[in-house]
C-alpha cells in the first residue's frame, strides 16, 4: 500500500540520489580531472581559490588583504607580497595535477586579471609576472618556440611564426633602422634604448611589425592544416615572439602618449591585434569592464616569453580563461563562455569574471553569484544545462580545494540545478504513473529538450549573425558514415543530423551534416557560390554540437531511472531502459551505468524515508 505522500517521497529520493556526488551527474571523466589528466579545469579552480583567499584574506582584518599589494612593484626587497601569493597558488594548481609549466601559466594569467601587472621595469630587480610564476613553479626556462596553440581539431606550434619573423629580420624588413651603419656605443645604452632612435622609431616599428608578421604566419599555418584560423592564439604567439626580440621594458615617445603610458609590449599587442583582426576593446563578463585588447595581448607576450613550455592542455586552459570575456566567441577564445555547452573539462571561463566580481563587490559571494547566474542565463543556448554543468565541475573541484571561486559557482547554480532535477522527476513520475515506460519518459524529456534547443538556438544564431534564422531538425541519428554497433548506439561518435533551416526567408535543407554536407563543401566546393550555405552549415553545426555534448549532464536518464525504480521497475531494467529511450542524451556511453547506481541509491533513500524512527 502506497502512502498519500508517495509522489513527494519519490521525487525527493530520486533528487537526492541523482545529486549524491558530482560524478552521478555526468558521463565526463571528471575523476581523472582531479589530477589534471587531459584537462586543467580543476587546477584552474584550485589556483583561483588560492588567489581569492589571499586577495580577500578572512583572517586578521582588512589590513591583511592583498588586494592593493599584488602589483609587480619597483622594489629592492628580495621578496614581495606577490611572491607569497604566486607561490601558494602555484602549489595549489600543482596539487590538483598541473605540471609546473602549466601551473605557472594558469597562475600568471589569473594573477594578471586579478590586478597584477605583467612587468616591473627595474634593471636590477627586474621582476616580471611570467618569470615569477615560472620560478615558483620550478619550471625550466625556454623560449616561445615551446608554445603551441590550443587544440582546434589540430594545434600548431609556434615555428611558423618564428620562421616568418626571422626571415623578415634577416631581410631587414622589420625596421628602417639598419644596425650596420650605427657607430659604436649607440646600441645597447641610453642613447638608443631610452632616447629618440629607440623609443620613437626603432622599438615601435620592430615590436609592431614582428608581432604582425608572426600572427599572420600562425593564421596562415592554421589554414594550411585545414582548420579555421581562430585569432587569439596566433596573436598571443606573434606578440610573444616580438617581445623576445624587442627591448621589453622600453617606454615609447610622446607621440604614442604620456610618459609611462605606452610600452613596447603594447605596440606588439597592436601588431598582433591588427593582423588577427581582433576588436580594439574586450569586456569582462559580469562586470562589463573594458580592457584594451592590444595591451592585454602585449602583456601576455611578456608573460608567455618567460613562462616556460606549457603543454597543449595548458594552452587550452588559457583559451578558457580568456572565455571570461564577452567577445570570446568572436576572438577565438575557449568554449566555456557559450553559446554551446561544452564538456566539463572546458569550464574554466567563469574563474576570472568571478574574481573581478569579488573585487567589484568587496568579497560579497552572494552578489558575485547573482551576477554569474545572470550572465550564464543570457550566454547559452540551454542555460539550465550550462548552470548544471558548472555546478557539477565546481563541486568536483571542491573535492580537491575549497574557496571563494568554487563557492560562488555553487551559489550561482544550486537553485537552477535543483529545479532542473525536480522538474524531471515530477514529469517522469506523471508519465510512468500514466502507464508508460521509463523509456517513454526519457524519450519525452529528450524531445522536449530538442524543441527548446531548436527554438532558443535559432534566436541565438539570429542575434549572432544578424540574420533571421529558424532551424528545425528533420533527423538526428547515428551512422553519418560508419556501420559498427558501438556508434549505432552512441550517436555522438558519428552523428547523422539533417535539418531544414530558413535564413532571411530562404529555406534550405541539409542532409547528413557531418557525414556528407561538410565534406562536400570543404572538398568539392558544393554550394560555395551561395553566401547563405556557410551560414546554413554553421547554424547546424552549433545546434548539433549543443545536443551532441550532452554527456556533461545526464539527468534526462538518471532521474527518470530512479523514479521508475521507485515505482516498481527493477533497478537495472530501469537504468538501461532509461538509456534506451534517451536517444539524444545517449550520445556517449556510461549513462546507463550511472543510472543503475542512482536507481539503487534512490531505493535505499526511499526505504529509509518510510522506516519509522525508533
Amino acid at each position: 500500500m502506497v502512502d498519500a505522500h508517495e509522489k513527494d517521497k519519490v521525487i525527493f529520493a530520486a533528487t537526492m540520489a541523482a545529486t549524491f556526488e558530482p560524478d552521478s551527474m555526468t558521463n565526463d571523466k571528471i575523476e581523472a580531472a582531479t589530477k589534471g589528466h587531459g584537462a586543467l579545469v580543476i587546477p584552474v579552480f584550485a589556483a583561483a581559490n588560492s588567489l581569492a583567499e589571499d586577495i580577500f584574506c578572512p583572517i586578521g582584518g582588512p589590513e591583511m588583504a592583498l588586494m592593493n599589494r599584488m602589483m609587480v612593484v619597483d622594489a629592492a626587497a628580495p621578496e614581495l607580497p606577490l611572491d607569497m601569493v604566486i607561490d601558494k597558488a602555484v602549489k595549489a594548481a600543482m596539487n590538483a595535477g598541473a605540471i609546473p609549466e602549466n601551473a605557472a601559466l594558469i597562475v600568471a594569467a589569473l594573477a594578471y586579471f586579478s590586478g597584477s601587472c605583467a612587468r616591473s621595469g627595474v634593471p636590477l630587480g627586474n621582476r616580471k609576472l611570467g618569470a615569477i610564476a615560472r620560478i615558483h613553479a620550478g619550471a625550466p626556462r625556454t623560449s616561445a618556440i615551446a608554445l603551441v596553440t590550443g587544440k582546434f581539431t589540430h594545434r600548431i606550434p609556434s615555428f611558423p611564426a618564428y620562421l616568418a619573423v626571422y626571415e623578415a629580420l634577416m631581410a631587414k624588413k622589420l625596421t628602417k633602422v639598419d644596425g650596420a651603419i650605427l657607430p659604436p656605443f649607440i646600441a645597447g645604452g641610453a642613447i638608443y634604448g631610452h632616447s629618440a632612435l629607440g623609443e620613437d622609431y626603432n622599438i615601435p616599428e620592430l615590436a609592431y611589425n614582428a608581432a604582425k608578421i608572426g600572427t599572420e604566419a600562425m593564421m596562415t599555418s592554421m589554414e594550411g592544416a585545414g582548420i579555421t584560423p581562430y585569432a587569439l592564439w596566433p596573436a598571443l604567439i606573434g606578440a610573444t615572439i616580438a617581445m623576445e626580440i624587442v627591448h621589453p621594458d622600453a617606454l615609447l615617445g610622446e607621440k604614442f602618449g604620456k610618459f609611462g603610458r605606452i610600452d613596447s609590449a603594447t605596440l606588439a599587442g597592436q601588431g598582433a591585434r591588427d593582423a588577427a583582426k581582433l576588436p580594439e576593446k574586450i569586456h569582462m563578463r559580469g562586470t562589463h569592464e573594458e580592457f584594451d585588447t592590444a595591451k592585454v595581448i602585449g602583456d601576455f607576450g611578456l608573460i608567455l616569453k618567460d613562462i616556460g613550455g606549457p603543454s597543449v592542455i595548458g594552452s587550452m586552459a588559457l583559451s578558457e580563461i580568456f572565455a571570461g570575456f564577452e567577445e570570446s566567441a568572436s576572438i577565438g577564445a575557449g568554449f566555456s563562455g557559450g553559446p554551446v555547452n561544452p564538456p566539463l573539462g572546458h569550464l574554466e571561463g567563469d574563474c576570472v569574471p568571478i574574481m573581478r566580481l569579488l573585487l567589484k563587490h568587496k568579497g560579497d559571494l552572494f552578489a558575485a553569484a547573482e551576477a554569474v547566474r545572470e550572465y550564464k542565463m543570457n550566454s547559452f543556448i540551454d542555460p539550465e544545462m550550462a548552470l548544471c554543468g558548472l555546478n557539477t565541475i565546481s563541486r568536483k573541484a571542491e573535492q580537491v580545494t575549497r574557496g571563494a571561486v568554487t563557492k560562488v559557482c555553487i551559489l550561482a547554480t544550486e537553485g537552477i540545478r535543483d529545479r532542473a532535477i525536480y522538474r524531471r522527476a515530477a514529469h517522469a513520475y506523471d508519465i510512468i504513473k500514466s502507464g508508460k515506460t521509463v523509456a517513454d519518459a526519457t524519450r519525452t524529456l529528450d524531445e522536449e529538450r530538442l524543441a527548446y534547443v531548436e527554438e532558443r538556438g535559432s534566436m541565438v544564431l539570429s542575434m549572432f549573425t544578424g540574420k533571421k534564422i529558424q532551424l528545425k531538425f528533420t533527423a538526428i541519428k547515428p551512422h553519418g558514415r560508419r556501420t559498427d554497433k558501438f556508434t549505432e548506439r552512441y550517436w555522438g561518435f558519428d552523428s547523422n543530423a539533417s535539418y531544414d533551416v530558413t535564413i532571411d526567408g530562404k529555406k534550405y535543407h541539409v542532409e547528413n551534416l557531418s557525414g556528407k554536407e561538410v565534406p562536400a563543401f570543404a572538398l568539392e566546393g558544393k554550394n560555395r557560390d551561395n553566401p547563405d550555405w556557410p551560414i546554413a552549415l554553421f547554424a547546424g553545426a552549433v545546434l548539433t554540437q549543443e545536443l551532441q555534448y550532452i554527456g556533461h549532464t545526464i539527468i534526462n536518464i538518471t532521474v527518470p531511472a530512479a523514479v521508475a525504480a521507485l515505482l516498481g521497475t527493477e533497478a537495472k531494467a530501469a537504468a538501461y531502459g532509461a538509456e534506451d529511450g534517451a536517444y539524444l542524451t545517449r550520445a556517449i556511453p556510461g549513462a546507463g551505468d550511472k543510472a543503475f547506481d542512482v536507481a539503487k541509491l534512490a531505493g535505499h533513500i526511499y526505504q529509509n524515508l518510510n522506516t519509522p524512527f525508533p
